[in-house]
């Protein structure tokens, strides 16, 4: 192997390492984060905010994923779709993986002398739950729980970066956008399940057992309850509806294929980025309508 050769092997470890190459996470955590930035602004986000926020999901995404690989290598290698993972494969050393864990929090930091006070300290609390997540599958089946919170934290970020306050509708859509997360990464360990189970490897896939596609339409209701209240608290127009009626339609949809194996299972998983699409445009159009909302938005 040629030295060029071995240093594009090794390039290609540390962008799989950071899922460059698998960008559904990242836009998984984007669309709830343009929720915010939207709702907070009324409609018209600075392009400054945009940028900032942008960056800094792509960026603690990628971190979250190589402290996430770091801590479960060893579990990694017990699962079939995660065994060719950098570190379970030994393409990337551990060490290497902590450094650039930390080199990708920095990128971050630099980020946030352009936000306010309170988007700090928020920011604080989203490294905090990026670092200790992995850990939560260890003791408890409810970690897909704990990543509803960290998945979520964009959103009240949004409106404190917006507003310099985190208002009530802030804290329902992180709410709605928490039930969002559990219902798709149970789909996610509904495909890992029986190798989990072999693992010891904890997760709401296996706390639901044959209940889990009740439970993953449970909370797609309260999340598309609490978007209709969100709707009818503020006068969003019909654009807004109609996006609202066609996530209905596709969550619909991914129960038939939570009903089949387990690469369907990760279909339903994988098929979630278009509900976030439509409710980030159902969101952008309700609010750009002729005659929407010029008033703040709140909840009740």
């Amino acid at each position: 192997m040629t030295a060029q050769s071995s240093l594009q092997q090794r390039w290609s470890a540390y962008l799989a390492l950071m899922r460059v190459d698998r960008p559904i996470g990242t836009l998984l955590l984007l669309w709830p984060t343009y929720w915010g930035l939207w709702l907070a602004a009324q409609g018209t986000p600075s392009l400054r905010l945009f940028v900032i926020f942008t960056l800094g999901t792509w960026l603690m995404r990628s971190a979250g994923c190589v402290i996430n690989d770091y801590f479960d290598r060893d579990f990694d290698q017990q699962v079939a779709r995660t065994r060719q993972r950098p570190l379970a494969a030994g393409l990337i050393q551990p060490a290497a993986a902590l450094r650039l864990f930390v080199l990708l929090c920095l990128l971050a930091a630099a980020l946030l002398p352009f936000l306010n006070w309170l988007s700090l300290a928020l920011a604080g609390g989203a490294v905090f739950i990026t670092i200790t997540y992995p850990l939560f599958k260890r003791f408890t089946h409810l970690p897909q729980a704990y990543l509803g919170i960290a998945f979520s934290f964009g959103i009240p970020m949004a409106f404190a970066a917006t507003r310099g306050s985190v208002p009530a509708i802030a804290w329902w859509l992180m709410l709605a956008n928490a039930c969002w997360v559990v219902a798709y990464d149970t789909a996610y360990a509904m495909a890992d399940r029986p190798d989990d189970l072999k693992a010891g490897i904890k997760s709401t896939a296996i706390l639901f057992g044959r209940w889990d596609r009740y439970a993953i339409a449970g909370l797609q209701l309260v999340m598309f309850g609490i978007f209709c209240g969100i709707g009818l608290n503020n006068p969003m127009h019909w654009p807004y509806w109609v996006a609202l009626l066609g996530a209905l339609l596709l969550a619909i949809y991914e129960q038939n294929l939570l009903g089949g194996d387990r690469d369907q299972a990760f279909r339903a998983f994988l098929h979630n980025n278009w509900i976030g699409l439509i409710l980030f445009w159902g969101i952008v159009a309700g609010l750009a309508h002729p005659g929407a909302i010029s008033a703040p938005v709140t909840w009740g």
